[in-house]
Formats: C-alpha cells, structure tokens, sequence
C-alpha cells in the first residue's frame, strides 16, 4: 500500500503503531475531510495482518465521548469534547487507551481487545503536586517497561514525566514529576507536543515534534526518566510539501524499521493522513533522517499501473489535494510553477519498447498549458517528455522517452499564455490533476 498507507477517504493522524499479535494496529485522532478544526469526538483503530501489510481493516469506533457512559461519568457535553493524540498499552492481557480531551482533564480506558471498543475507567487519579500540564496529559504516550513499570509522557510546549502504577494503570504516583525530558532549550529541537516513547534494547527512544519545522525529532536516554539527549529528527513533512503539525512514531514490523507520520490535504494544517517510512536505526542508536514518499509499504510503485495523483509526495506552489467525495481526491491549485512529484517508480529494465506513452486525466480550468516529465530531480533532472493539456476535461497523452530504472517522478506546469482566457495568467489554476498511466 502507497502513502497514505489507509483508504484514501480516511483520515487518522497522530498515529501510534502498535503490534500486537500477528497484527499490526495504528492508534490516531480522527480528522474528517474538509474540515475547519483537528480531531473529531470518535476515536477509530484500523489493523493490518503482519503477513500483508497492504490489507487494512478498520475496526470502527473505539471510543466516544458521546458515549452514555463517558457522559455520566464526566457531565460533560461530550459532542464538544474532541479526542486528540491517544496511545495504547498492553498490561498482563488487558488492553490500556490513554487520550487527551481537549481542553479536559485527561482519561482512560480499558478493553480486552486491542481494537477495542473501550470502556472509560477514569480520569487519571494525580495529586496537584505530581500533575503537570495541569491533568490535561496532552498527546499522552505511555510505555510498559521489561520490568513491569509503566511510565507516562505528555505535554505541550513543556514536556512532562510520571510513574503510573501498574496495578490500576490510572494512578499516577507520587513524587514522579520531571520535567523537560529533551531540556528547557530554545533551538530547533525545543520541545513542542507529539509526545511518544519506544525502547529499543537498554535505550529509551523518546520522540516528539519539536517547536520548529514540521518534524519528529528523537532523543534517547539509558533511563525511562531520562535525561534525554536530543539526537536529530527522523522526518520532515514539510520539505517540498505543504507543511503542518507532525505526530507519530516508530514500530518494528517484520523486522523491518517504521516512522509513522502524518500529511496534510485540502490546503490546510488539517484533514491529516496516515503514512509510512522505512528507516535505519544505526549501531551507535542514531536514526538518519528520511525523506517523504509516495512508497509506504511499497518498494517501489508501478508506472504501468493507473496512479491516483494524490499520493504526490512533492507539491510545489499553490497545488494541494482536497477531496470532493470519498471517490474524489484531486490535486488542486496547478498554476503556472507548480511541481507535483512521486517516489519512487521502477521502470524495469525491459528495452524491447521504444513507444511509451504518458497519459494525464484531467480536470480542465479554461486553460492550456504544457506538462514537462522529469525524472530524478525536479530542476536538473532529465526532461522525457511533455504533455499538451487542454481547456477542457480529458485524458492527455504524448509519447515519452523509454526509461528502465528505479526513479521518482515530476511534473512541472507551465501556462501557455495564447490558451489562458484571463489576463491573470500567473495566478490562474490551470486544471486539476486525477490520475496518470504509462503504457508501452
């Protein structure tokens, strides 16, 4: 499965991979399309087998603060209460759902199911003295540690530290209060929010988005309660992409390394989706920083198969992707400039061909213009083609020069000055972008 690695109707970001089993579970806020504000009062868990990580079910709903029973037990207006950032646990066969409230204190829930549903237990039980973030516990990540001890870790713009006692799980215990696991600093890896914990050996890995950039940055330490030492960030959604928050994780799945992050849609920080990296972590801890790309679980992407324009992983200029429906999702916004691009393709190495032919679908805007192909780099890479596009709906096709190969891929737009019906023609949306297709 390509980036976004879920239904390209869904939107869970905030994701917290868990494997549990011979699963492996994403835990995420749940966004919706076109929205005007982060999360939704329903929380929402989606499985893939670790046999086919291409095959993802979703489990429907988890949690609700509509629910009757979270209602009673808070007197909340619940249908107000969004749910941010949860993380799950598991503790001797029972499964532990840590969320933040916005704006409330902080609760938990418990199932006998990793996919839930849950069932609220309580807030958690903190005396004032060991409350930081003031009982909110912002994106909350949580970890069982080898010797049964759990630990806690939360905040926003302060970054905070408890002991849950792991008999209750709720309880947070007294005297456990630390601050600033990355420091109190104010460079590029001042800590933010987007709190998660991992531990990989005898090393805590301690993840977060920083203050600056739209990153996930990591620190490690030889104690749960560190200090941490900041290491670096592991990815970058902002690089060549519309940029917003970022928030995820790390998972081992196969044996294989995964950062899981979130992109943006819909020309806004909002309306996030699900993604996946592959990453190395090295002999000496460190994790080097990975670029974004179309590839989730994917090795590469096949060029003869029909690509839906919205796992771009490059949009330069006003271009974004926004979803009319749930079979809907174009790329908006093409104006004179604009870059749209794809990571990566391999073209095989099959020479038999010398007659490959690109095929764009398009929206049409009233507009001509021209599509230059690029492969490898979006300014200096080899141009291997050009496509006409017209004023109006249609599919677009011109022969192009045979590759073989592993490459990404770029589109970059110019208007044709005697096809714009506007005197504004750098700032006029050319057309929109559906889908595309090589053939041979």
């Amino acid at each position: 499965m390509p980036n976004p690695i879920l239904p390209l109707w869904e939107y869970i970001p905030d994701g917290e991979p868990r494997v549990f089993g011979d699963r492996v579970y994403l835990y995420g806020s749940h966004d919706n399309a076109n929205s005007d504000k982060f999360c939704d009062h329903i929380l929402k868990v989606w499985s893939a087998p670790l046999s086919d990580l291409n095959n993802w079910t979703c489990h429907g709903v988890s949690f609700s603060t509509s629910d009757p029973d979270y209602i009673k037990a808070t007197d909340e207006n619940a249908p107000e209460k969004l749910l941010y950032a949860p993380d799950v646990v598991e503790k001797d066969g029972e499964y532990y759902l840590y969320m933040y409230v916005f704006f409330a204190r902080g609760i938990v829930a418990k199932s006998s199911r990793p996919e839930g549903p849950f069932k609220l237990i309580s807030h958690y039980k903190v005396d004032k003295d060991d409350e930081g973030d003031e009982g909110i516990f912002n994106d909350p990540g949580v970890l069982v540690d080898d010797d049964g001890r759990v630990y806690i870790y939360y905040g926003f713009e302060r970054s905070h530290f408890n002991e849950i006692n792991p008999e209750n799980m709720v309880e947070i215990k007294k005297g456990s209060l630390k601050l600033h696991m990355v420091g109190d600093r104010d460079d590029e890896a001042k800590f933010f929010e987007a709190s998660s914990i991992r531990k990989i050996g005898d090393t805590y890995y301690f993840i977060y988005s920083p203050k600056r950039g739209c990153r996930l940055a990591y620190a490690t330490s030889k104690r749960p309660e560190g200090p941490f030492e900041y290491r670096g960030y592991i990815i970058d959604n902002g690089i060549d992409y519309p940029g917003g928050n970022d928030h995820g994780s790390i998972a081992n799945i196969n044996g294989q390394w995964y950062v899981f992050y979130h992109r943006m849609t819909n020309g806004t920080i909002l309306s996030r989706r699900a993604c996946v990296e592959k990453i190395t972590i090295l002999p000496d801890g460190s994790i080097p920083t990975v670029e974004m790309t179309s590839l989730g679980f994917e090795d590469s992407l096949n060029p003869y198969k029909i690509t839906p324009a919205e796992i771009a992983c490059v949009l330069k200029g006003d271009a974004f992707i926004t979803e009319y429906d749930k079979f809907t999702r174009n790329i908006c916004g093409i104006k004179n400039g604009c870059i749209i691009g794809y990571k990566y393709f391999d073209f095989g190495d099959d020479f038999s061909s010398d007659n490959i032919t690109i095929s764009l679908k398009v929206r049409g805007k009233g507009c001509t213009s021209w599509v230059k192909v690029l492969i490898d780099d979006y300014e200096n890479g080899e141009v291997i083609g050009v496509v006409n596009v017209d004023t109006h709906d249609g599919v677009y096709s011109e022969k192009v020069k045979a590759i073989t190969g592993r490459h990404s891929l770029f589109f970059k737009v110019e208007y044709t000055y005697e096809g714009c019906f506007t005197r504004d023609f750098e700032n006029r949306e050319l057309f929109e972008l559906e889908s595309f297709v090589f053939d041979k």
